[in-house]
């Protein structure tokens, strides 16, 4: 299944990133982003109506994102 992971830099007002990543289940897909990204987890919120979507933040360097995955 396809994965859609939107991050915005809350430390910046830039532009969010949007991608999308081949994943079992939505944690997976961020589990990947995180991965992929040399980043690290800071928190996870998953939704709890069964859609498979989850609202993280993220720390890469100086940087902090919030990132939403979702099916695709």
């Amino acid at each position: 299944m396809q994965y859609t992971i939107e991050a915005r830099e809350l430390t910046n007002a830039s532009p969010h990133r949007q991608r999308t990543i081949e994943a079992d289940d939505d944690a997976a897909a961020l589990e990947r982003f995180v991965r992929e990204e040399e980043s690290e987890l800071v928190s996870l919120t998953r939704a709890g109506n069964g859609h498979g979507e989850s609202i993280a933040t993220v720390k890469k360097e100086d940087a902090v994102y919030l990132v939403r995955v979702y099916a695709a």
